[in-house]
């Protein structure tokens, strides 16, 4: 029962972080002052792209913990969706946690714990 929860919990700070990513994009864009248009509709496309690619990891997480623990296919989706958000968490502590804003330091925090609860959900709830 509790790994389940923590499996919950994991893909819904996922998939909140994610959401979290749609709201500020216009400002962030903003942020970068005058650019070309074209600049600025790559910073549009690549932060709206983070955060849906964060929904998603969350809820195929969350969808996998529906189906079944024990399924092949969720034991792949928890391994999986874990790596990518350690690859994430890498990327984010090598690039935007050098930027001076802090929800850019928070991201390989965010990404590393929900991996972390992901993992952890699974051991608990095989063992």
């Amino acid at each position: 029962m509790i790994g389940q929860v923590l499996l919950y919990v994991g893909a819904a700070i996922t998939i909140i972080w994610g959401v979290a990513h749609l709201f500020p994009t216009k400002s962030v864009v903003k942020g970068f002052g005058d650019i070309s248009k074209d600049n600025k509709h790559i910073i549009t496309m690549e932060w709206i792209i983070e955060g849906v690619a964060l929904m998603f990891i969350g809820f195929i997480v969350a969808g996998a913990s529906i189906i079944g623990i024990d399924h092949k296919v969720s034991v792949f989706v928890f391994f999986s969706s874990s790596v990518m958000l350690i690859v994430l968490a890498i990327i984010s502590l090598f690039t935007g946690f050098k930027v001076n804003f802090l929800p850019f330091k928070l991201c390989p925090v965010v990404f590393s714990a929900s991996a972390l609860l992901i993992i952890v959900g699974w051991l608990i709830s095989t063992a």
